[in-house]
């Protein structure tokens, strides 16, 4: 395991350079003491130990049908606010009682805090916090639910079976295709591979969520269909047909504006599968601006030779709460990845984001995308480019924009929790 955080610290510093990624290992550090001294937490736990225990007893008299555990050091404060969060808000509504797993380097959360009804942040880092929720679950008769992604690496194998031990069912999210690239390290990290083998022999103790077709056709395969849902990424609708409260452009931003050319926009991570070389074929058509929001996921940007380029302008992330309105302002937004067992396997949260834009999109030929009736789908870099013309002379078709509002309002979170929560009632009959 020594081995696969210096690898994931060695990923860090090439992403992020010297000086944000010394920051990053630094708060780790001070995260790691405060967890293995614990004094900050014991006093806070001593001092505030009644309020805790009433927000549990709150949460526990609550009307819900049953109890998920969600564990991750994904966080919820974070930049890329996606499917955890998304998933975690739509579950909480549906009478689920979320306990949702924040990190000390992400939320300001020392025990634990309510964040919605039924949506509860927690840090189990925190193990005074952790041994009193614990045991009050203990006493809870209702489902329970240990909850996590395939691409987690922090979890062991037998830690997991120890919640099956006490009773909790385990829901397995079958996200990603398992790759150590995911994993930002360079093997294939020891409790994401053991997880996965159990999850995949495993099919009367562990219930699975797939994301895509791909990974769908794997699950098949090893473990037939028992306890076996799909539910892809979805959207917010409401929230990003809400464009009433524009925030003022950053001078960056505003000068892309000013391009005079169409602007082709891409929001996610900057990663091995994206496209570079279909990008630099894009700005040497001299037709469109290419406008890139998101983070350096690892070095691949740095090392790709579009930085500087006349038609490519690499913006840096934007938070999510206003990600929406600079999208809005693109004329055509796309998914330009590479194919690959990572890109094919993958639903892209994205998609389904740019439909509730009613911006036109193009994408790679990525099977969850070919599957969506609304996008226009390039196999090829020549057909990527020519597909981005007809996109531009189809941003203001009424019948396409009415077609990409439906697919979207179809893809909701809530309608992707009800998939899960029918999976949930099916084991629990």
């Amino acid at each position: 395991k020594m081995i696969e955080k210096i690898s994931k610290v060695i990923s860090v510093f090439k992403k992020d350079g010297f000086g944000v990624a010394f920051g990053k290992v630094t708060r780790y550090i001070k995260t790691l003491i405060k967890k293995n001294m614990g004094i900050k937490y014991k006093f806070d736990f001593k001092k505030n130990r009644g309020s805790y225990e009433s927000l549990i007893n709150e949460a526990l008299t609550g009307d819900f049908d049953r109890v998920l555990i969600w564990r991750s050091s994904f966080g919820w404060n974070v930049p890329l606010y996606q499917r955890p969060q998304h998933m975690s808000t739509a579950l909480s509504k549906n009478k689920c009682l979320v306990f949702y797993e924040v990190t000390s380097m992400t939320d300001n959360v020392t025990a634990i805090a309510k964040q919605s009804d039924g949506l509860y942040l927690v840090n189990f880092d925190n193990s005074k916090i952790s041994a009193l929720l614990f045991s009050k679950l203990d006493e809870v008769t209702k489902p329970k639910y240990l909850q996590f992604y395939s691409t987690d690496w922090t979890m062991s194998v037998d830690y997991v079976k120890s919640f099956k031990d006490r009773g909790y069912k385990i829901l397995y999210e079958y996200i990603d295709d398992i790759d150590p690239q995911l994993a930002g390290t360079k093997e294939l990290p020891k409790n994401i591979a053991e997880k996965y083998k159990w999850a995949m022999s495993s099919p009367d103790d562990v219930l699975v969520v797939v994301t895509a077709g791909m990974i769908e056709k794997d699950v098949l395969s090893k473990r037939g269909n028992k306890n076996l849902v799909f539910a892809a990424n979805g959207v917010d609708y409401d929230f990003f047909r809400d464009l009433s409260n524009e925030p003022e452009f950053d001078e960056e931003f505003k000068e892309v504006l000013k391009s005079g050319k169409p602007l082709v926009g891409y929001y996610g991570a900057m990663a091995r599968w994206l496209d570079y070389d279909l990008i630099k074929k894009i700005n040497d058509i001299n037709e469109f601006t290419v406008v890139l929001f998101g983070i350096r996921y690892d070095d691949s940007l740095d090392n790709s030779g579009i930085l500087g380029l006349e038609n490519v302008k690499f913006l840096g992330p934007r938070d999510y709460k206003v990600l929406k309105y600079y999208a809005s302002k693109l004329d055509i937004l796309t998914i330009p990845f590479v194919i690959n067992d990572i890109t094919r396997a993958t639903s892209p949260l994205k998609l389904f984001e740019y439909m509730a834009l009613h911006k036109p999109i193009v994408t790679s030929a990525m099977d969850e995308c070919i599957k969506c009736s609304t996008p226009l789908i390039a196999y090829n870099h020549e057909q990527f480019i020519e597909m981005l013309r007809e996109a531009y002379k189809l941003r203001n078709d009424v019948s396409l924009i009415d077609n990409m509002d439906k697919e979207a309002r179809e893809n909701s979170w809530t309608a992707k929790a009800e998939a899960v929560i029918s999976l949930l009632k099916n084991s629990e009959q």
